[in-house]
């Protein structure tokens, strides 16, 4: 029997137009055998979340460059959860003030990561992350 993919979906939530990370992070997760979705720039938290409850994904990775993330990501997780979503796991990159990483942390994304990250990292700790929620 084959083991189950994993299924991840990359949104870039806001206004921010800068796509090329978040496009260099799909491929490396489809590369390392990951079922992605990519939704476009200029997604809405609203359309992100439909999105993940209508792909059935275990895990979203937001890029944000744009500075919004304080004001995105919990309006993110806050969608999710009242589409019953609670066991997808939630990851971050982009550029993200190193004061406001505990808050993220804390409102229930699991990673951040910042320019330069290995995408092996990033492919790493998805499958750990989905394989803990098992």
């Amino acid at each position: 029997m084959t083991e189950k993919k994993i299924r991840v979906l990359i949104a870039k939530p806001g206004l921010d137009g800068h796509d090329r990370g978040a496009k260099v992070v799909a491929r490396a997760l489809r590369d390392d055998g990951m079922e992605v979705i990519y939704t476009g720039l200029r997604q809405t938290p609203e359309m992100i979340a439909e999105a993940a409850l209508q792909e059935d994904v275990d895990v979203v990775g937001l890029s944000i460059l744009s500075g919004a993330h304080n004001a995105l990501v919990p309006q993110v997780i806050a969608d999710l959860r009242t589409n019953g979503q609670t066991d997808v796991v939630l990851f971050l990159g982009g550029i993200i003030p190193e004061d406001d990483i505990k808050t993220l942390l804390d409102q229930g994304v699991y990673k951040i990561y910042g320019p330069g990250t290995d995408t092996r990292e990033v492919c790493k700790d998805i499958r750990e992350a989905v394989k803990s929620k098992a």
